[in-house]
């Protein structure tokens, strides 16, 4: 639908021998929206959206008028507007979730008496297969294939869903396992920085946008692509047509100045970024990059830091569009047409930089000079902490004898049976190049091949007891590694190819081999993995691991080859040549221009081209999956992958009353910084988890588990992962590490999810309890799904991560915030009575009271908290149980 165009902005522009519509930012503010010329370029594509989509409902005058009195507020005014991305990005662990849900709204809709086909994406979907491939072989020739095979072993039930998907919906398309990583995949190929649609008749240029089911979706900011990561909830709205609410932002502006010294690379720049933006606090809000220093980065490197918005917790990091981004999209193969109407229009509405260009006007401002920045490696828990290459092995020491309580054996070492070495605190077991936030950058993995060849030279070899990984985000990585003549030295070093997708950084690290995973924790050692990824999180590499540090491509080779944490690689040999001579990390670090050079030797256009020709298409594997159904899908009742989940039982088109929450019980408390990984894991099934059981009942072998991940679609696995995480600490049960919880009034200790089933069989509604920055880390819908499953109706926080805030809203859970202090004040131990009243007459960030009784003592305490739900948008999902049944009404309505 045409936009109402209020100030008149709908012009036109020739590009070639082709015309354009476009809504002009410069006429907008001829016509009254003063002074938006200095607006920050993401603010300036926020407003085009507006200027666009305004139809006098979800986006009118004062909108429009909003978006300019942000120069004078600075986002201090809170505004919603309704943002509608161009498209929608999804991975399948998250995807599945959100096709299943569509499958379960379509059998909804005839359930309503309505047309299934209503459901169906109005905006396009890219669903990328790559978080199911696992590093269960590694280190030889044939460890690709024979993951694959695994892969395609493990997940058939999935893949037959999604290739039904693929078919049974409109604007839904499956790039198949095996291609890269999503969000390498969308820079590389998906992504066009400016986007076209034909709209009554004419062809409509705007700027690309998205927003994408996983929360790295992020690194496309470097394209000058604003997007950012949703919960597969908000994300199925969007593809149903629906806005997604969202407050008028504070743009935070980073100043970036010099140019990088020689040794430093783009992970230390990007590790050094992370750290200054958590201590500035850029939660919620959109960092833009500015400064002379631009000249000075690759689209590449832009492309790394704007990946890791999630872990400095920005909304996004995004990056203006420049000469840079002209290069690359003519260096990927993007047709010549759409790149000459991307310089065109970002000139035409000034979206466009280049150095001397006046600085935009921003929140506030921070800056960094790229020449101070140092080797560096980021945990050994949190990518925000950050520790100097030169200072690791001191930082190790003192977390080992700190926060992992092994101050009295820190030279402990255990000998693994049947070989002939042994292992210790410190010791690197997992070596990994992985993610898209590096293997999308050339320079890093050149890098890391230099320096393997440099290694290779003088003799030096990957430590025995180190698993080596390469899982590149993208098939032309295999290409250019190739041509560069680097591939045969990272093979002899172990660093083999064991697939394209996420693997390690996501936790499909695979299990270690038998008799080290039983060393380490027979001797409770503190195993530690370096990767090149940007999660960190305890408990998510690996259950083995307790240490994790993010790290550069080749650093992650020099600790393969040193297969320590504990030792020096500033000052101490990483090893010795076939000589005997001490060899150091600076004799085989490889040269900032040597790094270059071969980038521009072994890099061309038609790589790109031929990787992504046929992209759809997939290998052998998928194109001989078997696909049935029609509009409807048949559900496989006996399938533990895939399974109809219950939101939709009995529904109407009037939803129910929200209720008072009276005399619920605590399911659990927990402290600060509960990630999404700890609500709802990613890794792997224990067999005597619930979840565990719940398989082993239905016939799974243990051997067959699968991770977490790869049974998103089937919620009976799901629901009894929920606060299953190995490491999570609940303070009612202070001394069990692990889901676990204790059922009153009977004191019983139990796993949380047989604690939320005996809840409900009694009828007692559940709340939970939690710290500062609950639900950080990746966007990850199950951790809301499950919560509501177990029939908690509130959490109540400190404060929330964005995207598990809005997530817990859109299924229908009640986001609650201290006004002051947290539960700590309280002294909880779990056994009390609360009651949450006020809630018949909700609104957005109204305070509430909460009420505590303890039976023991009769001891009553009275505190207040805000409401979380921000917008009158999401006050309507909520009051309908959900996002998708607000959906489901509508459609269901207008259907009829």
């Amino acid at each position: 639908m045409a936009s109402v165009d209020s100030l008149k902005a709908r012009r036109e522009i020739k590009v070639g021998n082709k015309s354009y519509v476009y809504y002009s930012l410069r006429a907008a503010e001829e016509a009254g929206l003063a002074g938006t010329a200095s607006l920050p370029v993401s603010m300036k594509v926020l407003l085009e959206n507006l200027l666009r989509n305004e139809d006098g409902v979800s986006v009118n005058e004062d909108d429009l008028k909003a978006v300019a009195a942000w120069l004078q507020n600075k986002g201090a005014v809170e505004h919603e507007i309704s943002f509608r991305p161009a498209r929608v990005l999804m991975q399948d662990f998250t995807g599945v979730p959100a096709v299943v849900d569509l499958a379960a709204m379509r059998d909804a809709m005839v359930a309503l008496g309505a047309n299934p086909a209503k459901i169906n994406p109005l905006n396009p979907v890219d669903l990328v297969i790559d978080h199911s491939v696992m590093v269960d072989n590694f280190g030889n020739p044939k460890a690709y294939d024979d993951n694959v095979k695994r892969e395609y072993e493990r997940n058939i039930e999935r893949y037959r869903f999604l290739r039904w998907g693929s078919s049974a919906f409109n604007n839904f398309r499956v790039v198949p396992p095996g291609t890269g990583i999503c969000h390498q995949v969308n820079l590389e190929y998906l992504a066009q920085t400016v986007w076209t649609n034909e709209v009554d008749g004419a062809e409509v240029a705007y700027p690309d946008t998205v927003v994408g089911t996983d929360s790295h979706t992020t690194m496309v900011n470097g394209l000058a692509v604003l997007g950012w990561g949703v919960g597969g909830i908000e994300a199925e709205a969007a593809m149903l047509g629906q806005p997604i609410p969202m407050l008028i932002p504070e743009v935070i502006g980073f100043k970036l100045t010099g140019a990088m010294p020689e040794g430093a690379t783009a992970t230390d720049l990007v590790l050094t970024v992370t750290q200054m933006l958590r201590k500035k606090g850029v939660v919620g809000k959109f960092v833009e990059f500015y400064g002379d220093a631009l000249a000075n980065l690759t689209l590449e490197d832009q492309a790394t830091i704007a990946n890791m918005a999630p872990e400095y917790g920005a909304t996004c990091g995004f990056f203006p569009i420049s000469a840079a981004t002209v290069a690359f999209l003519k260096g990927t193969g993007r047709p010549a047409e759409r790149v000459a109407l991307v310089e065109a229009y970002a000139k035409e509405q000034g979206l466009w930089w280049e150095p001397g260009v006046a600085e935009p006007t921003f929140t506030d401002t921070l800056e960094l000079d790229l020449s101070t920045v140092q080797p560096s490696l980021a945990g050994p828990k949190r990518p925000q902490d950050r520790v100097l290459l030169a200072d690791a092995s001191v930082k190790f020491a003192e977390s080992l004898a700190g926060e992992f309580g092994k101050a009295d054996q820190p030279d402990l070492r255990a000998p693994v049976e049947g070989e002939n070495f042994d292992v210790g605190h410190g010791d690197v077991v997992i070596a990994a190049i992985t993610s898209c936030t590096n293997t999308s950058n050339p320079s890093v993995l050149i890098a890391a091949g230099l320096l393997a060849k440099n290694a290779v030279a003088k003799g030096l070899k990957t430590k025995p007891w180190v698993k080596t990984s390469l899982a590149p985000g993208s098939q032309v990585v295999t290409d250019y590694l190739a041509k560069a003549g680097l591939t045969k030295h990272l093979d002899a070093l172990g660093f083999n190819l064991v697939g394209y997708g996420c693997t390690t950084c996501i936790g499909n690290s695979g299990p270690l081999p038998e008799a080290i995973s039983k060393t380490i924790n027979d001797a409770d050692l503190v195993a530690c993995s370096v990767l090149s990824g940007n999660r960190n999180f305890e408990g998510r590499v690996n259950p083995d691991v307790r240490a994790n540090y993010l790290a550069s491509p080749p650093l992650v080779v020099a600790y393969a080859l040193a297969g320590s944490l504990k030792i020096d690689l500033a000052t101490q040999p990483i090893g010795q040549d076939k000589k005997g001579n001490d060899v150091f990390l600076k004799d085989i670090w490889p040269s900032n221009e040597d790094i270059a050079a071969l980038q521009r030797k072994a890099i061309n256009e038609k790589m790109f081209a031929t990787r992504y020709g046929d992209v759809f298409k997939g290998d052998k594997n998928w194109q001989g999956i078997k696909v049935t159904g029609g509009q409807t899908y048949a559900w496989e009742g006996d399938s533990t992958y895939v399974q109809n989940p219950p939101y939709f039982p009995n529904i109407s088109m009037t939803p129910a009353p929200v209720t008072d929450i009276v005399e619920a019980r605590v399911l659990a408390v927990f402290g600060d910084s509960i990630t999404t990984d700890h609500i709802s894991p990613a890794g792997s099934i224990k067999t005597s988890s619930p979840a565990g059981q719940y398989l082993i009942d239905q016939g799974v072998e243990p051997v067959d588990f699968n991770g977490y991940g790869a049974r998103r679609g089937n919620h009976q696995v799901m629901m009894r992962g929920t606060f299953a995480n190995i490491r999570i600490r609940n303070k009612i049960t202070p001394d069990i590490e692990g889901g676990v919880t204790k059922h009153f009034p009977t004191g019983e200790v139990m796993s949380i999810y047989d604690a939320a089933m005996k809840y409900q069989a009694e009828g007692r509604p559940a709340v939970v309890f939690g710290g500062k920055e609950y639900g950080t880390g990746s966007s990850r819908d199950w951790a809301a799904k499950g919560t509501k499953l177990l029939g908690v109706r509130a959490v109540i926080c400190e404060s929330f991560e964005r995207i598990h805030r809005s997530n817990l809203v859109g299924m229908g859970v009640l986001p609650l915030q201290f006004v002051q202090d947290g539960w700590q004040k309280l002294e909880l131990t779990g056994e009390e009575i609360v009651s949450i009243r006020g809630l018949t007459d909700l609104a957005p960030r109204k305070q509430l009271i909460v009420e505590l009784y303890r039976p023991t003592d009769g001891r009553i305490a009275r505190f207040p908290v805000r409401c979380r739900i921000d917008t009158p948008t999401e006050l309507e999902y909520f009051k309908n149980g959900g996002v998708l049944n607000y959906v489901l009404r509508n459609l269901a309505k207008s259907a009829s």
